[in-house]
């Protein structure tokens, strides 16, 4: 007879290590949706199966708070044209979203959903995003560019608190 140990929780850094995993994730599949024309619910499915805590003989993937994910994948695509609008507000006349990196179109996209549709401070939704840019973009070319551009973006979806 076997006995089933337990499910420890998990303690307040692996919390945080999922949830920035899950962003990171969330900027990924949203570009992927971009890049690909699939729709993001089959994206969504491929990661949660293949990619989110996957093991294979080369590499583990981190595991990810799924419902983090998931909410951010929901309100990055029900909000798109907001966020969209949003970042365009925050960005020069002459750049437009349209013509920004896809990556940072994701990260923005990303940051956006969770700025306007979860409880997440500002400060922290800036620098969570601002750490996964110099993951996408090693060499810290926009790292200042996206400080900027989700600064402006915080103080508009969150002015209450600056």
């Amino acid at each position: 007879m076997s006995e089933s140990i337990p499910k420890r929780r998990p303690t307040q850094e692996e919390r945080r290590a999922r949830k920035i995993a899950a962003r990171f994730y969330a900027v990924q599949a949203l570009f992927q949706m971009e890049a690909s024309d699939v729709p993001i619910g089959e994206i969504t499915r491929q990661f949660e199966a293949h990619r989110i805590g996957a093991e294979t003989e080369t590499e583990t993937w981190a595991e990810a708070d799924l419902n983090h994910f998931r909410r951010l994948i929901e309100l990055a695509v029900d909000r798109q044209a907001a966020i969209d609008q949003m970042t365009d507000r925050a960005l020069v006349a002459k750049w437009p979203i349209s013509r920004i990196d896809p990556t940072l179109r994701a990260l923005f996209r990303a940051a956006g959903a969770e700025l306007l549709g979860m409880d997440t401070p500002a400060r922290v939704v800036i620098s969570q995003y601002v750490d996964l840019a110099k993951a996408f973009s090693p060499e810290d070319r926009e790292t200042n560019f996206v400080n900027a551009v989700l600064d402006h973006m915080a103080r508009e979806a969150s002015a209450d608190e600056f």
